[in-house]
């Protein structure tokens, strides 16, 4: 008989494995049958099985999540006209993606554009009352033949834009609030390494370990927010309860790396958008961001690069 935590476990594995193709397909139509075939459940039960772990039913899901990732493009890609983005976000029909997005944010897709640019250059402005001295100055690196930036921004080593590989990883996700958590944190990074570690899984010239952030903490409430705590593992890997396996594309990302302490990382972040950005010639891509740990955290301090993909304005 299989046990209860293992069942758990095992649908678990399957509803992530769903999450996962959905966010590699959000632009695309998928049927109930094709959710059901991913996560390997009878079509017949799928939904309830997904509404009973998730509190969503799939599609409830999939609207929510195309809503708000077109959200976040509304206000962080200016130029970019919100009907493309509706496109973009799996929605095939702009009327309907305009009554959606009305009943979901309670006003419409422009008029939420205006409202959170001004908010954020209400934020902008008093931030640049603490970081008149912070903001970055590009050059050319003659050794690398590339493009970094040069800053007075006490936190940052370093900021530089590259393409990086296809990577495989192996993660365990958590759904929910994060922010500030160091005993969340703490404790999914030793369950993933205690899974990793006899499988020889750890360590080796390309080995990264990293969090990916999948949904905007703006625009997303906590209790939804989903976040994927993960090691690069070589794509034969073999995974299964809580631990599951993906792919991030190969893609152009501004790298910047930050020495911080716990309290820190959402400083690190505002300048990322507050400051770089701005004054970068980039935009973000349509993308997950992630952290990447290249080091050990020592003495309470952490050496992280934030990546965020990016696009030409």
């Amino acid at each position: 008989m299989i046990e209860k935590k293992e069942l758990n476990t095992e649908y678990l594995f399957r509803i992530n494995r769903t999450f996962d193709y959905i966010e590699s397909n959000i632009e695309k139509s998928m049927t109930l049958e094709e959710l059901a075939s991913v996560a390997n459940f009878s079509k017949f039960h799928f939904s309830r099985i997904f509404q009973s772990i998730v509190g969503e039913t799939p599609f409830q899901f999939i609207l929510r999540v195309r809503l708000e990732k077109a959200a976040t493009l509304i206000v962080s890609n200016k130029q970019e006209r919100i009907s493309d983005i509706a496109y973009k976000c799996g929605f095939s029909d702009i009327s309907i993606f305009s009554r959606n997005f009305k009943h979901y944010f309670h006003m419409s897709a422009s008029q939420y554009r205006l409202n959170n640019s001004n908010n954020r250059n209400l934020s902008q402005q008093e931030s640049n009352r603490h970081q008149v001295d912070e903001k970055p100055t590009l050059y050319f690196c003659p050794e690398l033949k590339t493009i970094k930036w040069r800053t007075n921004m006490k936190l940052n080593k370093s900021v530089e834009v590259k393409e990086l590989p296809k990577m495989t990883v192996a993660y365990i996700r958590h759904i929910g609030p994060y922010k500030g958590n160091d005993k969340l944190f703490e404790d999914i990074w030793n369950r993933l390494f205690s899974w990793a570690g006899p499988r020889g899984l750890i360590g080796g010239e390309d080995f990264k370990s990293l969090v990916i952030y999948h949904d905007d903490p703006n625009v997303t409430i906590e209790d939804k927010l989903r976040m994927s705590v993960c090691i690069t593992v070589p794509a034969e890997t073999k995974v299964e309860g809580e631990v599951g396996k993906m792919e991030i594309e190969a893609a152009k990302y501004v790298i910047a790396r930050f020495e911080l302490t716990a309290q820190d990382f959402q400083q690190a972040w505002d300048w990322m958008y507050g400051q770089w950005f701005p004054t970068s010639g980039y935009q973000p891509d349509d993308k997950p961001c992630f952290e990447m740990y290249p080091e050990e955290p020592k003495d309470g301090k952490f050496i992280v690069d934030i990546c965020v993909p990016v696009k030409p304005l």
